[in-house]
């Protein structure tokens, strides 16, 4: 669920960045070689540790495990990555070149992160309101090469292995409970829904067993029926009663446990936590504080912006009357999935065809439409983007939910389908995963005030190439910014400032014209999952003023096309050294 060479010069006057450096100072041999060995010793390390992200990059080795989340591999593991961390404080950085200094700079963020997480105890809480271990594994047969007899053979392998995985996310869970650190009560409700469609009377009625219906034609006929038989008995005896234990662990022990307070402030050391998350999230040192005060600005001014749009649209009352007149008009709703797909569909072959006014460089990785799965849909939101597999043996592919229409308006559909997937998740992240300069750590290594940072942006570009022509969808524009600009305001309030639930409903109620189930479903979010919806505008804010400054320095030799080249050529970096890379190639 995460993240050094720029690939094209800005303008006529700049030119590529780790080349020019490393020109200017040369790689010392011992040093270059030494980093080179700690990036490689850490990504073998973590192909090692989490076998799900090994398959999802292409590499295939541990295709028929699922990661140990045992105490003690626990432990090895922290110890692991501070060795580590202690070869990498022992290389000179000032002897390497500034490529190499990015991938110096990147893992030691990276490994340092991981030991606050480990010591702020989070994997005590390793679900949210809409996402934990037992949501994720059923799409396993999306994420998995099931091509060969071998490729079977794991899979069955890794379902069979579910329930060691399981038992070791409820001791977490557990030993949560013991400690304090539990969820809040307030976004759990519903949440046994997600664990109960898995418990199936008949194993073919199992997604898991999905894969075993149909085989490629290398696969005999005996053999095919061997499969499906081991796959009934792994799904009879291993997943159907370990979905049974989550459910019975969930519904009598950790679901009464939770807490009734919603701040991750109110936890033993949670005030500091969030300080962390916050700079963890926005790869900022920034303060809550800071972050609320930038929040509030924003929806002063996204709101004046929204004022001139309802003007545009001619219509006579103030924003709320506006906003009330959008929820209930029927015209902006579809009435069937088919019609929203098609509407979501039509946005993108358009997008797909003005990319190159945008871009130099674009990913040769496809993506695709794809429905939320109904088991989770009713608690997750609109859309989401699955990345593509990093061998190129399958697409990205861009998740519509089509769950309660009455919430999923027409006019939002641009901004969001720019944001999930082009120019925004799969070009951003296909792109990356194509950037075969890069070392592997980080080609697959995501920040997410980049990565959402710029998805965000990426919606404003519809604005250049003939998007949001119509005042409705230019208010739904609007409404998203705005809704990033909230998340600022409602996260650190929730977390740090002693807001309430209700509180940040009504104020998102207020400001933006997500529907009310969106509205809940959001705030749930931030409940379950501190600061991360901060990395949003965060990062956006950030490559927009890049953006500013560069047309500000080179006037009429600006290219936005080598500048989106050069903001997206060194892959997923935290914001410092974006605006490093950046500011480094203007005059």
């Amino acid at each position: 669920m995460f993240p050094i060479p720029c690939r094209v010069p800005l303008c006529l006057l700049l030119v590529l960045l780790p080349l020019t450096l490393a020109a200017e100072q040369p790689a010392v041999p011992d040093a270059q070689a030494a980093l080179d060995q700690i990036l490689e010793d850490a990504w073998q390390f973590e192909l090692r540790t989490d076998p799900l992200f090994a398959t999802r990059v292409g590499e295939h080795r541990y295709n028929d495990r699922l990661p140990d989340t045992s105490p003690g591999e626990l432990r090895r593991q922290a110890e692991f990555r501070q060795t580590l961390l202690t070869r990498l404080e022992a290389v000179p950085i000032e002897r390497l070149p500034r490529s190499a200094q990015i991938n110096h700079a990147i893992l030691r963020r990276t490994l340092s992160d991981a030991a606050k997480f480990q010591e702020f105890s989070s994997h005590l809480m390793p679900l949210t309101n809409r996402w934990g271990f037992h949501i994720a594994f059923p799409e396993l047969p999306q994420r998995v090469p099931l091509g060969t007899l071998r490729d079977y053979e794991n899979y069955l392998a890794r379902l069979r292995d579910f329930p060691r995985y399981a038992d070791e996310q409820m001791a977490w869970l557990a030993e949560g409970m013991r400690q304090g650190r539990v969820l809040p009560a307030a976004v759990m409700e519903g949440y046994l829904e997600t664990i109960r469609p898995h418990i199936v009377d008949e194993p073919e009625q199992s997604l898991l067993f999905a894969p075993l219906r149909r085989f490629p034609d290398r696969i005999g006929a005996d053999e095919q029926e061997r499969l499906r038989e081991a796959g009934r008995r792994a799904v009879a005896e291993q997943i159907v009663p370990s979905y049974q234990r989550f459910l019975e662990f969930m519904r009598d022990e950790y679901l009464p446990a939770c807490r009734p307070t919603t701040a991750i402030a109110d936890l033993p050391d949670g005030r500091e936590y969030y300080r962390f998350l916050v700079r963890h999230f926005t790869t900022l040192d920034v303060t809550p504080e800071e972050v609320h005060a930038i929040g509030q600005a924003e929806v002063v001014r996204i709101r004046g912006e929204m004022r001139d749009v309802i003007r545009r649209a001619g219509f006579e009352g103030g924003q709320a009357e506006f906003v009330k007149f959008l929820r209930e008009d029927p015209r902006f709703y579809a009435t069937s999935a088919e019609q929203l797909q098609k509407e979501v569909a039509w946005i993108l072959k358009r997008m797909d065809g003005r990319l190159p006014e945008l871009f130099k460089t674009l990913p040769r990785t496809p993506y695709g439409l794809r429905v939320v799965p109904a088991y989770i849909a009713p608690k997750t939101t609109s859309a989401y983007y699955s990345q593509p597999a990093g061998d190129g043996s399958q697409a990205g592919f861009y998740y519509i939910n089509t769950f309660n229409l009455k919430s999923r308006p027409l006019y939002e559909m641009e901004a969001l389908s720019l944001h999930e997937a082009v120019p925004g998740h799969h070009l951003q992240l296909a792109l990356q995963q194509e950037l075969r300069d890069l070392p592997p750590m980080r080609r697959f290594t995501e920040f997410t005030a980049f990565v959402e940072g710029w998805a965000l942006y990426a919606e404003s570009l519809g604005r250049e190439v003939g998007f949001y022509e119509d005042p409705y969808s230019d208010f739904g524009r609007l409404s998203f910014e705005m809704w990033r600009a909230c998340r600022l305001v409602v996260d650190t309030g929730l977390h740090y400032l002693g807001w309430s639930r209700q509180r940040a409903i009504d104020f998102m109620a207020e400001h933006t014209a997500l529907s009310l189930h969106n509205i809940e479903a959001e705030v749930d979010r931030y409940i379950s999952w501190p600061g991360q919806a901060l990395a949003y505008k965060m990062g956006e804010l950030k490559i927009r003023q890049l953006r500013t400054d560069a047309e500000q320095k080179l006037g009429a030799a600006f290219d936005l096309r080598e500048f989106h080249d050069v903001v997206l050529g060194s892959g997923s970096v935290p914001l410092d050294l974006l605006e490093e890379n950046v500011r480094a190639l203007m005059p």
